[in-house]
């Protein structure tokens, strides 16, 4: 494989970073080059956070340029809304979307609209293949009683349904290298959850 581009979107809060970090150990420990790149200034204030993944044979940049993402994995609706450009119907694009909305303090401020989740996706189609919207928010609660591995829910969906290449083995082995040890079995719990395949 020459290279697979990742873009994961979300808030501060969510994971996003933790889920950057799993999947590029995941590839080193498959063998891939790997490069990341994260923006994480407005974590700790809600705000967004788009985390890059590309890793390949031979990678020499981190970022992922407009249009080139293979898999967006948004933590948010309007996250991957505001994503979308990274994605394209040339490269196949898939979005893996969690279904649950947390409103930006912008939309109040400026009075916005927050889309509704058919605005979102429709909008997303003109940039992908194939939009999947995964209510990993409301399982993942149900199921573990808290939502801190959403974001491990839906690489669990990722890994088994083949939307990103890497193998099951090598992403249990970068959760239990990234989670702290108090975590890891209630995400590895979740992790197998989301493979299960769990959609609306």
């Amino acid at each position: 494989m020459k290279e697979f581009n990742v873009v994961i979107a979300g808030t501060g809060g969510q994971g996003v970073i933790t889920l950057m970090r799993i999947i590029a150990e995941a590839a080193l420990r498959q063998g891939f080059d790997v490069k990341t790149s994260e923006l994480h200034g407005l974590a700790q204030r809600g705000g967004p956070i788009p985390c890059h993944i590309r890793f390949g044979e031979k990678i020499y940049s981190p970022i992922v340029m407009e249009g080139e993402a293979h898999l967006i994995i948004a933590l948010e609706p309007l996250e991957a809304l505001r994503n979308s450009y990274y994605g394209s119907k040339e490269n196949k694009t898939v979005f893996i979307v969690n279904n649950y909305r947390i409103i930006p303090l912008s939309i109040f401020i400026n009075k916005e609209i927050y889309p509704s989740l058919d605005e979102i996706i429709e909008t997303l189609g003109k940039f992908s293949t194939r939009v999947i919207t995964l209510n990993a928010f409301g399982t993942v609660k149900e199921a573990v009683g808290n939502i801190m591995s959403t974001n491990i829910y839906m690489l669990g969906y990722a890994v088994s349904k083949g939307l990103i290449p890497l193998e099951e083995k090598f992403v249990i082995e970068g959760i239990e290298e990234i989670v702290p040890k108090k975590f890891l079995e209630v995400n590895k719990k979740v992790f197998y959850l989301g493979a299960s395949g769990n959609k609306i």
